[in-house]
């Protein structure tokens, strides 16, 4: 890993961190959120781990660095393991391509819309 990558992941917990000393001194809507996300990563149906290791796919959808740190750190925290991190991201790496897929049939359907009405040119 490179320094700056290094230095880039140090950066982003200390920011995080001294943000989160500051905003739960001074806003009840982001104390309100710290609660939410306390509750919700609590163990249910799904564990704790299952539930880190779904937000992990969701911030490479997202493109999210801060919570990538954030939920990384928390799956190996709970026992992920390497292997069980990237077959996350490479949900996400799917998902972040899959609803492209989707958008690549509309853009399909409109040039076939245009070339019926003789309105595409080849």
């Amino acid at each position: 890993m490179e320094n700056l990558d290094k230095q880039k992941i140090a950066r982003i917990i200390r920011t995080r961190k001294k943000a989160h000393l500051w905003y739960s001194k001074k806003s009840k809507v982001y104390k309100s959120f710290v609660d939410m996300e306390q509750t919700t990563y609590k163990d249910g149906k799904l564990s704790k781990l299952q539930k880190e290791l779904v937000a992990i796919g969701i911030s490479v959808v997202i493109d999210c660095e801060s919570c990538m740190e954030w939920h990384i750190k928390q799956a190996l925290d709970n026992g992920a393991t390497e292997d069980e991190i990237i077959e996350s991201v490479e949900v996400g790496i799917e998902m972040g391509g899959g609803p492209a897929t989707a958008s690549a049939r509309f853009a399909m359907n409109v040039l076939e819309y245009y070339r019926e009405s003789k309105k595409l040119r080849k």
